[in-house]
């Protein structure tokens, strides 16, 4: 009996270790969070998995990538956040800040990595930059902080600008601090604003509609997931109304818009695969800093100011990080 007892004690002993690495082989899940379309988001994601592979995961071997996109529906986050947490995966990497205060509420213990957003700290998602303190670490745009410098922009190629149209979608919480800074930007520079309040993706022609019954000479177009979903169209609308438009990333202008100014957006995204990398080499969201941008674009479209019929100063086409023609 007692040499049996030691047989099946010396065959459990072997198997657990081989479980054990059977259990360590398979593939982190990684879920990725955005209020966004996919469609929208394809050079963000593409530049997340690069970041991946150039720190040596393979997808399949290494992580698993699953996905959740509210479309720019920002309604639909909270359902989408509970279905994310309930995969139980091993971190997730979240953007913009509506998805951050969705996924955020929905887990206090899933590491959580912002590949962008407004401040985590005046959100409350985050103790401090320096110090987390909590479940989510990551990068952060300081959204609400750009708007005197776009009016500044938008002034530098229409100096007799005197009625600057705004778009702000109530529905994300960024609009508050984001619509304050605006006032007092446009307020300094005496410039009256004409403001559209959206509450759907179906108002934009009616925004526009605002626009040009109250004359406005400009339209800046405040940082947001809904706004980002459907730049196309709004750069589509803004050059029907020969209204001259400032965006918040790049590849708004590249749509169509005649200027962008803010972060490298897809270079976040690049950036958050570091932080993925350190979690899943033991590193705690609590002890790892905020990042924020290292450099802010200036884009400029030159074939759309073509064809409003703007000539852009040599010295700001000098300024901007790239030209599209």
């Amino acid at each position: 009996m007692r040499r049996r007892e030691f047989i099946l004690a010396l065959g459990g002993a072997a198997a657990c270790p081989l479980a054990a690495r059977a259990q360590q082989s398979l593939p982190a899940l990684i879920g990725f969070f955005n209020a966004g379309a996919a469609s929208i988001l394809k050079q963000e994601i593409d530049a997340f998995r690069a970041g991946l592979r150039n720190l040596g995961y393979i997808e399949g071997r290494d992580v698993r990538l699953e996905y959740r996109f509210a479309d720019g529906d920002l309604d639909k986050l909270p359902a989408l956040a509970a279905e994310l947490v309930q995969l139980n995966p091993s971190i997730i990497v979240s953007s913009p800040v509506p998805a951050n205060l969705a996924i955020a509420k929905a887990t206090s213990t899933i590491p959580i990595v912002t590949a962008s957003g407004a401040d985590p700290v005046a959100f409350g998602l985050v103790k401090s930059l320096s110090h987390p303190g909590g479940n989510v670490t990551g990068l952060t745009n300081f959204a609400e902080e750009l708007a005197s410098k776009q009016i500044d922009l938008l002034r530098e190629l229409l100096p007799g600008l005197a009625r600057l149209a705004v778009l702000v979608n109530v529905a994300n919480p960024l609009h508050v601090p984001q619509w304050r800074e605006t006032q007092a930007a446009a307020a300094q520079a005496a410039i009256a604003l004409v403001p559209f309040e959206l509450r759907s993706a179906d108002q934009f022609e009616e925004a526009f509609a605002k626009f040009a019954r109250e004359r406005a000479d400009a339209l800046l177009v405040q940082p947001d997931v809904t706004f980002g979903t459907y730049r196309r169209h709004i750069a589509d609308l803004a050059l029907a109304a020969r209204l001259p438009t400032i965006f918040f990333i790049r590849q708004s202008a590249e749509d169509g818009g005649l200027m962008s100014y803010g972060p490298d957006q897809v270079e976040s995204y690049r950036r958050a695969a570091t932080y993925v990398d350190k979690i899943l080499k033991g590193a705690k969201p609590q002890d790892l800093p905020i990042e924020r941008p290292t450099k802010i674009e200036l884009v400029i479209n030159l074939k759309t100011a073509k064809t409003l019929g703007l000539d852009v100063p040599d010295r700001l086409l000098a300024r901007a990080d790239e030209v599209i023609e």
